[in-house]
């Protein structure tokens, strides 16, 4: 290896994005590592096989249409995830939490199905009235923000539960939901114009009826928020907004527009997560008393994608990969709920990306910095 390839190595090895890499990747590990200690503590016989087939998940079955039916499965659950993690990394970009993606989320279920199962709407109209729902609800929390100073957390935590009671009440109508058993009509049986379209995509899946235009979708709105945010004025004028608001008034930036702008968008990110999900009709909504995990997931899955958003795509793959993943163990052995624990150990663990990352840039400092003084 000659020296300009020595340079380039070590430019690639101590930039910013090597480093997210790393330590995303350091965080899974840890996260596996302990999911398996637990299983050894219940069964240490069968560890081993339970941890293989988290791992492995569509590839538990030996049949391969089973198999690519599993995986088309896999990326169909991916969508709300990452799109979720996108609401919240473009919220943080800006300087602000947006803790209401599950409020947000929840919102734009209840309106998506409304539209299909009482109006029987397009698809499209369904997902562009749920997206702009979503986007006002968190365009709420900016303003409370931009104009009284009031927490973006605490004001998305307050949003949240409003929006599942005003779900909750909006779904018990007989029209939608079946009152009996608390959930939703089959969006395929009552209004199959309002499923999102699978362009034969489905086909090579083994005919997976649930696998639609949302998966390209998904990766396309990724790209757009990275271009956003690191191609334009406006991406700049954000992340300068939420770096130091104060500067960015004084250079002339509409500082409480930009935050407005902001969670509104970051809501319209969790209303297409939402939207782009149940009109598959792969769930329906039950009447809940809880505000939907997926928006909090998310918050794992951005920073576990290094807070970028081709980064969040495979780290949301990742997430899913491994949840169901866990629905395959054998349940003779471990209890139904383990695979639930293992994931969420998994996602907790990816809190520590940043923590990581903060010890690799002092760690590679640290070595650059030898390497300087040994010359």
């Amino acid at each position: 290896m000659n020296k300009k390839q020595l340079v380039s190595s070590r430019q690639i090895l101590f930039s910013g994005s090597m480093q997210s890499i790393i330590s995303s990747v350091l965080c899974a590990l840890i996260g596996i590592l302990v999911g398996f200690i637990i299983l050894l503590a219940i069964n240490a016989e069968h560890a081993p096989k339970a941890m293989s087939t988290i791992l492995k998940n569509f590839m538990y079955f030996k049949k391969h249409p089973q198999q690519l039916y599993y995986f088309g499965s896999t990326l169909v659950k991916s969508v709300p995830l990452i799109l979720c993690a996108l609401s919240v990394l473009f919220a943080y970009k800006a300087g602000l939490f947006n803790i209401g993606v599950g409020g947000q989320y929840c919102l734009a279920i209840g309106i998506s199905l409304w539209c299909a199962l009482h109006w029987h709407l397009p698809w499209l109209s369904c997902v562009l009235i749920a997206t702009l729902a979503a986007a006002a609800w968190g365009a709420i929390s900016g303003a409370l923000k931009a104009f009284f100073n009031i927490n973006e957390v605490i004001a998305c935590i307050m949003m949240n539960w409003i929006s599942l009671y005003l779900v909750n009440v909006l779904m018990h109508n007989e029209s939608v939901m079946n009152l009996t058993l608390s959930e939703t009509y089959s969006v395929r049986k009552l209004s199959a114009s309002s499923l999102i379209p699978s362009c034969g995509l489905g086909k090579f899946f083994h005919n997976n009826e649930y696998v639609t235009v949302a998966i390209p979708l998904t990766i396309i709105i990724a790209v757009i928020i990275m271009v956003i945010l690191s191609k334009t004025t406006f991406g700049y004028e954000l992340r300068a907004t939420g770096l130091n608001k104060n500067a960015a008034k004084y250079a002339g930036m509409k500082d409480k527009t930009n935050i407005i702008l902001t969670m509104a968008i970051a809501g319209a990110l969790a209303g297409l997560a939402a939207s782009l999900y149940y009109l598959t009709d792969i769930q329906a909504w039950k009447t809940s008393s809880s505000v939907p995990g997926m928006g909090f997931n998310g918050i794992a899955v951005a920073f576990l994608g290094g807070l970028h958003p081709i980064g969040v795509i495979f780290a949301g793959y990742f997430i899913q990969h491994i949840t169901l993943g866990g629905s395959f163990i054998d349940m003779r052995y471990y209890n139904p709920q383990i695979a639930d624990l293992i994931s969420s150990i998994i996602i907790y663990t990816c809190a520590f990306v940043l923590f990581f990352k903060n010890t690799l840039l002092a760690l590679f400092s640290k070595i650059a910095l030898k390497k300087q003084e040994d010359k």
